[in-house]
């Protein structure tokens, strides 16, 4: 067991080419993929997948025979290093670089994949979809999945994940949470339109999702699909939609068209938010109105997104965002090793791992950190690289012992939060927007300090023998 678990938590040696869809990826992948072959219920998927370190694949899920399931495939960093095709070194460097290489657009062809079954009319229904309940709170099934729309003025191509309550065969409810949808909705009412078209998409090879969550100011240059191609380094296929006037990748599993109402609200209660908590308790989100389904013909595999506990759902919408941020960074003169949104940091927190240049540096990088366009972060820290960036123990280890709280912690009051922060104040008459205190902690090794004074001791033979060996 012991052996099988530390095989899945590696990523490539060496650069390699990637697969245009998500079957590719899960086939060329299978050494950290776990596949159930046991029947398996839709009302434990949740539970059984967020106990996944690595890609999961329900292929028998009894309520929906026709359907595979999938989740869990960009929550460490060696899998989204598998989704990149690059070594865990050269993973954050490569997303940077390219992220600053103009758009690669798409390729538009008639017919793919996602277009051997098509739903119009009354044959549309999502409930028939194998979507789950993810948390008891929630208490109905609820979609979390990347979607497609288009900028009125620009024609450029939007994506991001939003969460999705479908409450009738042909109707349901969406969240946005960007606020990039929010600003393309408003484009919509300006030129008196009272809907916009939307493509919700399942099964995509993770790279598509990486970069649907970009948070840059980017609209009046690129779209996030621009981009899709640029850091896959591959051509994008697109089809054309069935009943909207949008296109969507030609291998995607399954699409669902329809159009949002963006003149009317309905409160729908919380969801279950990124920090783990059911937030916020009421929320007025848009209607929208189904017009088609296409999919593929052989058991498409529907694309979940575990809201709860630590899944994807965490850092999957920051992972383009440590890579504007390792650029910024770099940009300022700084030594950049990686930077983390961990999954275990609430969505709310981001690591740094720097080398300490002179006094003040570090402190601009955690300011820089804080702000804009990801405005979420209340907390930054930054660690020398010698700790482990991924392992809590060993970064809280830092900030114990490598942080005077007088000298290398400061607090920034005020600032914009997340609205799925408890901890944060309700912005009276701005609902849902909050306000909250950030916090830097320069938890580096530093110059000011001896470096003998960091040594760490370890047992005699530490790493070289084994404890497992010992036991019968």
């Amino acid at each position: 067991m012991c052996a099988a678990r530390a095989k899945k938590m590696v990523g490539p040696t060496h650069n390699r080419p990637l697969d245009k869809d998500l079957r590719g990826y899960l086939e060329t992948n299978d050494d950290i993929l776990t596949r159930i072959t046991k029947p398996v219920s839709i009302e434990d998927i949740g539970a059984l997948s967020a106990q996944s370190e690595g890609p999961i694949i329900f292929e028998n899920i009894e309520e929906f025979p026709n359907f595979q399931l999938c989740d869990i495939l960009v929550k460490h960093r060696w899998s989204q290093c598998r989704a990149l095709g690059v070594p865990q070194d050269e993973y954050l460097p490569t997303l940077a670089r390219r992220l600053r290489e103009p758009p690669r657009g798409f390729i538009d062809v008639d017919h793919g994949p996602i277009k051997e079954v098509v739903y119009t009319g009354d044959n549309v229904d999502w409930t028939k979809l194998p979507v789950p309940i993810h948390s008891d709170l929630e208490g109905q099934r609820y979609i979390s999945a990347m979607n497609i729309v288009r900028d009125p003025e620009t024609g450029f191509y939007n994506s991001s994940h939003a969460g999705t309550t479908p409450v009738e065969p042909r109707r349901g409810y969406m969240s946005f949470a960007t606020p990039h949808t929010h600003l393309i909705m408003q484009k919509y009412r300006n030129i008196g339109l009272n809907e916009m078209p939307i493509a919700i998409v399942f099964g995509v090879h993770p790279a598509y999702e990486i970069m649907a969550n970009y948070s840059g100011m980017h609209m009046d240059l690129w779209g996030e699909l621009e981009m899709v191609g640029t850091i896959m380094d591959m051509d994008v296929e697109m089809v054309p939609c069935e009943t909207i006037d949008l296109r969507v990748p030609a291998t995607a599993e399954i699409v669902v068209e329809g159009l949002v109402n963006i003149r009317k609200t309905h409160d729908v209660g919380g969801v279950n938010a990124p920090t783990g908590y059911f937030l916020p308790r009421e929320q007025e989100i848009p209607e929208v109105n189904l017009t088609a389904i296409t999919m593929r013909a052989d058991k498409p595999i529907y694309r979940n997104h575990q809201t709860v506990p630590d899944t994807d759902h965490q850092p999957l919408p920051r992972l383009c965002h440590e890579a504007v941020l390792y650029n910024r960074l770099t940009e300022m003169g700084l030594i950049v090793h990686d930077v983390r949104f961990p999954p275990w940091g609430a969505a709310l927190s981001c690591i740094i791992q720097v080398e300490f240049p002179r006094e003040g540096f570090v402190n601009d990088a955690l300011m820089q950190c804080m702000g804009a366009p990801w405005l979420n972060t209340k907390m930054v820290v930054a660690v020398s690289p010698d700790t482990d960036i991924d392992d809590a123990r060993d970064v809280y280890y830092a900030i114990a012992t490598r942080s005077d709280p007088a000298r290398d912690m400061f607090v920034v009051p005020n600032t914009r939060g997340s609205l799925y922060d408890p901890s944060a104040q309700p912005l009276d008459g701005h609902a849902p927007f909050r306000t909250v205190g950030k916090i830097g902690i320069d938890a580096t090794a530093k110059p000011r300090h001896d470096s003998k004074d960091f040594e760490r001791a370890w047992p005699r033979n530490w790493g070289k023998v084994k404890l497992e060996n010992y036991l019968s």
